[in-house]
């Protein structure tokens, strides 16, 4: 994942202006088990097919020079699934973890993890650790993936660190403001890029299933229908030819036209 470049020229999308270009792309990636229901296949089938369409798309984003991919992995929820089917994602977050550490070592892109770290089994937590150390120092761009996240778990726990604080006498509560309860979210260190440009939503499904709840409050949302397994560089340019039709204008009044 290379950066862009910073002028409004031509970006490497061609007819979308690097202007128009999203910074910052979040998926939900939905649609692993029903493709491997279609075909005869055990749902982790789908789910190992998902993980090959995570490489595309970490690879067409660099292409394109998108600074923040965040992919939602495994959610708070899914330990309701089960149970050999948790142990076997479980195993395919560590078998992805070690496959990709050279390669984002080598392109420059750091990996950060959101999500909580409690009840994630040991050999997934070595693993995490193990690429956010070696990619510390990379600055081109950053692959985020939720594991173990929840939109509200997130905000629940940005409140109990400002609560702690202000418990502590650190902090006056009338002074909390937008900006301190993003600095307390597990988003933080994304910085000025925590918020999404635009949300993805594979497999025709119209809900945001409790991801990044605070951060999409003025994202742009597109919907395809296409199964993740199948996702694939054309249908990220789609949503992002898509993206860039919009005129974003977080709550103002659209200007009068020419």
């Amino acid at each position: 994942m290379s950066v862009a470049g910073e002028s409004d020229g031509e970006s490497a999308l061609p007819g979308v202006s690097a202007a128009r270009m999203p910074r910052h792309v979040a998926i939900i990636m939905d649609g692993n088990g029903r493709w491997a229901r279609q075909r005869g296949f055990p749902r982790m089938f789908g789910h190992r097919n998902g993980a090959s369409a995570v490489r595309r798309v970490v690879t067409e984003c660099g292409r394109l020079g998108i600074k923040v991919l965040t992919l939602y992995s495994f959610s708070l929820e899914n330990w309701k699934r089960p149970k050999d089917e948790v142990e076997a994602l479980m195993d395919l977050a560590v078998t992805y973890l070690g496959g990709e550490r050279e390669e984002l070592v080598r392109e420059g892109v750091r990996l950060r993890v959101i999500g909580s770290r409690e009840g994630l089994p040991d050999r997934v937590v070595r693993a995490i650790e193990d690429v956010e150390h070696a990619t510390a120092a990379c600055e081109k761009a950053t692959l985020c993936l939720a594991i173990n996240y929840s939109g509200r778990a997130e905000i629940t726990h940005a409140a109990r660190a400002l609560a702690r604080e202000a418990a502590a006498g650190r902090l006056d509560p009338e002074t909390i403001d937008e900006a301190m309860v993003a600095s307390r979210l597990w988003t933080a260190g994304l910085g000025e890029l925590a918020e999404p440009d635009l949300l993805i939503r594979t497999a025709g499904e119209s809900r945001v299933s409790n991801f990044l709840l605070w951060q999409i409050g003025y994202s742009e949302i597109h919907v395809t229908d296409v199964l993740w397994p199948d996702f694939g560089a054309e249908h990220l340019h789609r949503a992002i030819r898509d993206f860039a039709s919009r005129e974003r204008r977080f709550g103002a009044v659209a200007p009068p036209s020419a």
